[in-house]
């Protein structure tokens, strides 16, 4: 494929003063992530009921069926599409308090999961999905989002969802979503299929961007072998060139430096003064697990950075992680390791820039 998706999650503020109009807006968006999550359990419940019918022993062994449309074949027992049935079942039943658009995505995401998982429902190696009342609903940008653009006054990203306006939320943000929005109003890039989510007052967009891969002359007979480690988080070697990237002084101890601090602000916290709950008593708490979070995922982001230029450097078109599994099983048992290390966030960042670039990434 040309072409990979990515997705990026976008605050939302309801460009709407503060009044009457706001709060009919979250009402509203809250009533149809209401009518999501239920209309969701119906259609994976009527998916497995379906789908399990030869399972009823109490069923005549006489009785032979086919999940199609009755019109099409003699022994269809729908009255339309399988696709259908379950998408009149919602929208009858929800009509006019929640957008089709939203039901018809929600279907027919539903039904691709349920075809990809069912064989482990059948061996009962699983159970069905439940979903919870603050799920993320997904719509269709191309029909559901108008008129994004850049407003020069507000400083920020704008546009209309089902009617609603909106305004993006970046603040300091030093990621791609910036450049990925812009190109997206430029037509650069295209946002499919995305999914909206409310929690504590705040609404979230999980925007999907569908964008070209990097092209660069590369050779899948080039192999580049990547070790991850705890001495060093990566060390990559193309023939007789070796890189190594980064140390354990520099991820690891600094790492241990900050919880070091989180844990000398949870112990001075009980000395805080009282009032206005534990949010203000905990605020120093809450900021050095924030300064950690955003600490390792940019270490991480550097260091697999720096891993994909290599390989690109050295014209490497196939990336092998060696012994990759074993390194997580001992990882798993040592719950430090496993703690600090980050070492699934690392491989999923390498796995992202390597599609992106073009390069064959096999773990081993």
């Amino acid at each position: 494929m040309e072409t990979m998706k990515l997705t990026r999650k976008l605050q939302l503020i309801v460009d709407l003063p503060k009044g009457e109009e706001r709060d009919a807006a979250f009402e509203k968006l809250y009533r149809w992530q209401n009518r999501a999550y239920r209309a969701a359990n119906l259609i994976a419940s009527h998916h497995y009921i379906q789908e399990m019918i030869q399972e009823f022993l109490y069923l005549s062994e006489n009785v032979q069926y086919k999940l199609v449309d009755g019109k099409k074949d003699e022994l269809g027992i729908f009255k339309q599409s399988r696709n259908n049935t379950t998408y009149r079942l919602v929208s009858d039943r929800f009509k006019g308090e929640i957008p089709t658009d939203i039901l018809s995505n929600l279907n027919r995401s539903l039904l691709l999961t349920f075809n990809k998982e069912k064989t482990a429902y059948w061996k009962g190696e699983r159970s069905l999905k439940n979903f919870k009342k603050d799920m993320a609903f997904p719509f269709a940008p191309d029909e559901c989002v108008h008129g994004l653009h850049y407003n020069e006054e507000k400083k920020a990203f704008c546009f209309r969802l089902f009617k609603i306006p909106f305004k993006i939320y970046l603040g300091k943000d030093f990621t791609d979503k910036r450049k990925l929005l812009e190109r997206a109003i430029a037509g650069e890039t295209r946002i499919r299929t995305s999914h909206l989510k409310l929690k504590d007052g705040k609404i979230f967009w999980m925007a999907v961007f569908e964008i070209d891969k990097e092209k660069h002359q590369l050779n899948s007979m080039v192999i580049a072998e990547a070790s991850l480690s705890l001495e060093f988080p990566i060390v990559v070697k193309v023939h007789r060139t070796r890189l190594t990237i980064g140390s354990k002084e520099e991820f690891l101890y600094r790492r241990l430096a900050i919880q070091a601090a989180r844990k000398r602000a949870q112990a001075g916290a009980k000395n805080s003064r009282s009032g206005h709950g534990t949010k203000r008593k905990l605020k120093a708490v809450e900021s050095y697990r924030e300064k950690e979070r955003n600490y390792v995922h940019n270490r991480l982001h550097l260091y697999s950075r720096q891993l994909i230029d290599f390989c690109v450097k050295q014209q490497a078109g196939t990336l092998v992680l060696v012994n990759q599994e074993d390194k997580i099983g001992i990882a798993k048992k040592e719950t430090f390791v496993l703690r600090n290390w980050s070492y699934y966030e690392l491989m999923e960042k390498i796995k992202y820039k390597a599609e992106k670039a073009g390069i064959e990434l096999i773990v081993e």
